[in-house]
């Protein structure tokens, strides 16, 4: 079984690695403060898988790319879609 930790600051990415976690979830953070994080993430934990995370667009998913990100997750792909509300009647 892996252990995944969502990680807001590079501080507590270090104590989920310490901690013997699989994968850190670097959760909103911009891109320029992701890279510098997955950097120093991969230097002290290379065994580590970095997921970048929060507010990942189609249009912005290439700012988020890099040599330390291992993994980037959208999830406005399963949620913020607009839904329709309708019901079916049957009459006999």
């Amino acid at each position: 079984m892996q252990v995944e930790v969502e990680c807001q600051s590079l501080e507590e990415a270090e104590e989920a690695c310490e901690a013997g976690a699989d994968i850190v979830m670097l959760d909103n953070f911009a891109p320029a403060d992701l890279h510098r994080a997955a950097s120093a993430v991969k230097a002290a934990y290379p065994h580590a898988v970095v997921e970048a995370s929060g507010g990942i667009t189609e249009a912005t998913m290439g700012l988020f790319m890099g040599p330390d990100v291992d993994v980037i997750s959208r999830g406005n792909l399963t949620q913020g879609y607009p839904c329709m509300d309708f019901s079916l009647k049957i009459q006999k």
